[in-house]
Formats: C-alpha cells, structure tokens, sequence
C-alpha cells in the first residue's frame, strides 16, 4: 500500500489547475532573473528510474569463455546466449564483458565513449562485507530487498527509516540556492515522486506533459477571465492553514505551469526521432525543456523520468528484452537530441532501480529481488567506455552473496553515485554529506567518472 504525505495531497489536488493553466497566454518571463538569462554554465542532470528492481545480471555480462561459462552454468534458463551478446571492453579491465543484446544503441555509445556503467552499486551505510551482514556486525538498510523500502531508500538516501524528502529535492534546494531563478529547476515527468521533494526548492511534477490543459480552459477571452477569476480566489485569507497552503501550491502551479508552457511555444520542433513509448515520450518531453533553457533562465535542470515492469518474477526474458530495448532506443534518442541542441557535454543522463536481481533463477523463468545493482550514465562529460566500482564475484554464497542465490552485496553506494553527480553539477565537497548522509562512512566520496570529481 503506497504511503502518501501532506506534500502528496497538495500536490495531487492541484495538478488540474496546474496543467489547465497552461494554455493561458501569459507572460512570465519578466520575473526571471537577469543573471540566470545570461548565465552559459548550463548544466542538466536526468534521472532514469527502473521500477521493479532491474536484472542487471542480464544487462551486463562476462564475455571471455570461462566467465561466460559460469555465468551460464549458475544462471540456467536466464542465460543468455553468447553468440547473441554484444561485447565492450571496459578501458581499465583486462576482462571483456557485453550487453544484452538489446543494446545494440547503447554499445555503440559505449564504444564510442559516451557511456560508462557503475557496477554493483546500491544502498548501503557504510563498507559491509558479506561476513559482517552475515553476523549483524554493520549497520544495514532497513528492510532490505522489499520494493516500496528500497525505491525509496534510492530515491531519498536515507537508509534508517522512511523518508518523505528526495536526495533530487535536496540537490535543488542547495543548487537554487546559488542559482536562483523563479521557475522550478527540478522537473519530474512521471509524476509525484519523492525524489524530487525537497524543503525548499518546488518541484514541478506531471505524469507527462506539463502543460497539457484540462477541461474547462481553453485559452478563449472568456476561459482567460474565468481562469483569472479562479486565480484570485486562490489570494483569499480563510483563515485555514491547510487551505491557505493548498492555494499557495495552486497559485505556484499554475505560474509554472505557464512560464513553461510560454517558454516552449519559442522552441522548434526537434529532428531526433523518439520511440512511442512511455520513456521515449519523457525524455522527449526534457528535451523539448532544455532546448528552451535560454527562456527559462535556468543554468541548472534536474529531470526524473521512470518506467515500469522490471519485477520479473516469471517469463523474465520476454519481458527484459522488450524493456531493455526501449531503454537502449529511448536513451540513444535523448543523446542525439541532446547533441542536435549542441550541448553534450552538459547534459548527464544516469539510471536507478530498485536493486537487482537474483543470481539464481527462480522456478518461474524470473528471478527475485536482490540488491547490489548496475547502472548507466551516459553524456559527452562522461569519462566513458569504461566500468566503475567493482563487478561482484559471480559465485553463490560467495564474498559478494548476501545469501546462496546470488543477492550482491553493494561494493559502491547510492552516496558516492549521487555525490558525483552532485559535485559534477557544482555542489562543494563540504556540503555534499548534506545531501547524502551516509557519505561520511565512506573513504573515497566520488567516483571520477565526472570532470572535477
């Protein structure tokens, strides 16, 4: 059962204004800073969340002919044939490994440098090895290998306890602080997450389209009075705390929502082809926000965009390689349109998930929820072609299982991921614990895939 805040029901009951009033032709561009309009420092950080828990044991596999073979021998009816992989050679490795053969897009990018891959990443509070998990000897996540627990321990950092503010959130409460601007720098395409909820900084968060207009306003003289009429009831003192705050959450949205909507009705249509997909509309759609950026006045973006059905419990090779291939498409797309924009190097695209799989199959042709994980990150600015972190001993109840089916113990954390992309993205080394708490614990803070980390 989803657990939902005040912030939640704020938001969601606002949402129709929001996006109805995007069709208004109002001019907000007065309110947005000189100094944002000028700035040419643009950075852009778009997340990638996989809902379920992705297998990343079929994502990435050993390619030489004895890692393969055990790869093949544990894995059973998840293997995937050899003959059907796509090799990489990582630049640091003396090993080569290969993608699923989905990825034919994104092992081009790959070997073209624009791509690296962290690998046996996810939640952890400090260094744990498997005889210290085994014995209780470290602090843990709580409730590990559960979906709800663990989707929000990703997307919030926090370890111990259930949290209702976003690391996302509190990346734009710090940056908009240096950076300001009057329009939310923190954008979520699939809507209400708490990755983007922070404790200052707004988000903006639509399942989609931002400015999609709803029934009731469609930009006429009279639809333009109603709706200034519905703008100024939202100034009305009741007195009611709760009231005042849903209609100061109202009034917000709706001057986002038309900023945005002005501001990409200056852009042009883009040549970059997208899937029709769920992920290949979002990112097409934080695209179409970063080509206005100059409108807009912000120097820095972060984007959440997500898809879903990774929990593959059963008939998990069908599934995975439908959803591995939109990724592969969908991701290549948003990287030629980024470059079709001409700024590369400042756009980063990262992905996340529940955690992975298990090793061991299951008796279903799926596999079960796991934990250490692999992910991509993907950009001109990325030191590509190359691994970070380090690939687990693929061995069951070997140093890296939590347990005998192949559930990895993390060997790099969700804070070293994020802080290297905080620090890329111009967080101070000495503010970035206040961002990942659990960052402290570690002896290397960031991961050097980034320029500067």
């Amino acid at each position: 059962m989803p657990r939902f805040s005040r912030r939640d029901f704020l938001r969601t009951t606002c949402c129709a204004a929001a996006a109805g009033a995007a069709t208004a032709s109002f001019s907000r561009f007065g309110l947005v800073s000189a100094f944002a309009q000028a700035a040419t420092d643009y950075k852009a950080l778009v997340c990638i969340f996989l809902f379920g828990g992705n297998d990343a044991n079929n994502m990435i596999v050993p390619y030489s002919a004895s890692d393969y073979a055990n790869y093949a021998s544990i894995r059973a009816n998840l293997a995937l044939s050899q003959d059907t992989l796509l090799p990489i050679q990582p630049k640091s490795l003396g090993s080569p490994y290969s993608f699923h053969h989905r990825f034919v897009e994104l092992q081009q990018l790959f070997n073209a440098g624009h791509l690296a891959a962290l690998v046996n990443a996810g939640t952890l509070v400090q260094p744990t090895t498997r005889d210290q998990y085994l014995h209780a000897a470290v602090n843990l996540p709580v409730n590990l290998f559960s979906h709800s627990d663990q989707q929000q321990q990703m997307q919030t950092a926090t370890l111990n306890t259930f949290a209702d503010i976003g690391w996302g959130g509190r990346l734009a409460d710090k940056i908009q602080a240096i950076y300001g601007g009057s329009l939310p720098l923190l954008i979520s395409l699939a809507g209400v997450n708490v990755f983007a909820e922070g404790l200052v900084a707004r988000p903006i968060e639509a399942s989609g389209d931002p400015t999609l207009s709803v029934t009731g306003y469609s930009g006429s003289a009279e639809d333009n009075a109603r709706l200034a009429a519905f703008q100024s009831l939202l100034t009305f003192d009741t007195g009611l705390s709760l009231i005042q705050t849903a209609s100061a959450t109202t009034s917000n949205a709706v001057h986002d929502a038309q900023t945005l909507a002005a501001a990409l009705a200056t852009g042009t249509t883009l040549k970059t082809k997208f899937p029709k997909s769920p992920l290949g509309g979002q990112l097409q759609q934080v695209a179409r926000i970063i080509q206005v950026r100059g409108a807009l006045g912000l120097p820095r973006q972060i984007f959440f965009v997500s898809n879903g059905g990774f929990d593959t419990h059963s008939s998990q090779m069908t599934r995975q390689d439908r959803l591995l291939h939109d990724l592969s498409l969908s991701m290549n797309a948003f990287y030629q349109a980024i470059g079709e924009l001409g700024i590369p190097q400042q756009v980063v695209t990262f992905t996340m998930s529940d955690f992975s799989r298990t090793f061991l199959p299951d008796s279903t042709a799926g596999s079960d929820h796991a934990w250490g994980s692999h992910h991509l990150i993907m950009g001109d600015a990325v030191a590509g072609q190359d691994f970070y972190g380090r690939f687990p001993t693929l061995a069951l109840g070997g140093p890296d299982d939590a347990t005998q089916e192949g559930r990895w113990i993390p060997t790099t954390s969700l804070d070293q991921y994020g802080a290297t992309l905080a620090q890329w993205f111009g967080v101070q080394p000495s503010d970035l614990p206040s961002i990942f708490p659990n960052l402290p614990n570690f002896a290397t803070k960031t991961l050097g895939f980034l320029p500067g980390t």
